[in-house]
């Protein structure tokens, strides 16, 4: 299934959600790393502290295995709703590219989480 999702992001944990999604940890997860990996590159901030994509899951429960390995550690508050096709509907910052800008540095600056 395909799926809309909606998440608030935990901004003390950016840092370490860009470096699990760069350095092999998640990317190598199997079966949904890159999905993983895509979704995010995929996602937009829809406000200072929410961030939505769209993602395929074939769990019963949505996202189950990429929450309980990924989501539930660097994200809150994580609202699922089936959709039947993606739109170019999702507007925002580039999460990735603001991930990239950030966060790049430990001492980088949270503003633009703020």
């Amino acid at each position: 299934m395909l799926y809309r999702v909606k998440a608030k992001i935990d901004k003390l944990r950016m840092k370490a959600f860009y470096d699990a999604l760069t350095d092999g940890y998640i990317p190598d997860q199997e079966p949904d790393g890159a999905e993983i990996v895509n979704a995010m590159q995929q996602a937009v901030l829809t406000s200072n502290d929410t961030l939505e994509w769209y993602e395929s899951c074939l769990c019963d429960t949505p996202l189950k295995h990429e929450r309980e390995t990924v989501y539930d550690k660097y994200l809150q508050i994580i609202e699922t709703t089936v959709v039947e096709k993606r739109k170019d509907d999702l507007k925002g910052n580039s999460f990735w590219a603001c991930l990239e800008d950030k966060h790049f540095h430990l001492d980088d600056d949270l503003s633009e989480f703020e």
